[in-house]
């Protein structure tokens, strides 16, 4: 057992939220809408996941880089922290996404 995955999670969504916050994008611009998003969207994919483990879909995957710790059958502790990672992601993305195109029209 590891905590390396974790912990590569956990600095991986650290170093998304300090861009976030640097440029003002997403938790940065309105950080309690941002958290509601948020959690409504790791609320929606760990429903998304338990389903899929109910309905026998989803399986752990069993690696010597991972804790061990399971939340439920065959959800991981570091689950929770990858949807959270892969959300924020993507509306760091999407709202930088929209800042350079508003710029770009701006410039013409």
């Amino acid at each position: 057992m590891s905590a390396a995955y974790l912990l590569v999670l956990v600095a991986s969504l650290g170093c998304v939220v300090l861009i976030d916050m640097r440029f003002r994008l997403f938790l940065g611009r309105a950080p309690r809408r941002a958290a509601a998003v948020l959690a409504i969207g790791l609320a929606f994919f760990l429903a998304w996941d338990l389903a899929g483990v109910g309905l026998g879909i989803f399986f752990r995957g069993e690696t010597e880089w991972m804790t061990g710790i399971l939340l439920a059958p065959e959800l991981p502790l570091e689950e929770p922290v990858f949807l959270l990672f892969l959300s924020e992601l993507t509306m760091v993305l999407v709202t930088g996404a929209q800042r350079m195109l508003e710029r770009r029209e701006g410039a013409r």
